[in-house]
């Protein structure tokens, strides 16, 4: 989820899981506070809708839990790497 905006330079910055990180965004276009995008190494992709940004992330949560990684942070728990 988009949590802050650079819009002068195409970047914002993510939060995915309580880790925030800086991306491009270039090659999506304008982006809005709270709009969900796939990243690729550094760069958005694509925008999502809220809906399946939702059912992307139950996946991945269901994902680690599964492979031990425990509770899964969410949105807004912050543990960022500021």
């Amino acid at each position: 989820m988009i949590v802050e905006i650079s819009p002068g330079d195409h970047t914002a910055v993510i939060e995915t899981f309580g880790i925030k990180q800086m991306i491009n965004t270039f090659l999506v276009g304008e982006v809005s506070l709270g709009e969900y995008v796939m990243v690729h190494t550094g760069y958005a992709i694509e925008k999502i809708d809220l809906e399946e940004a939702q059912e992307r992330i139950r996946l991945w949560e269901e994902l680690l839990t599964h492979e031990g990684f425990g509770e899964v942070p969410r949105p807004g728990d912050s543990k960022s790497a500021d």
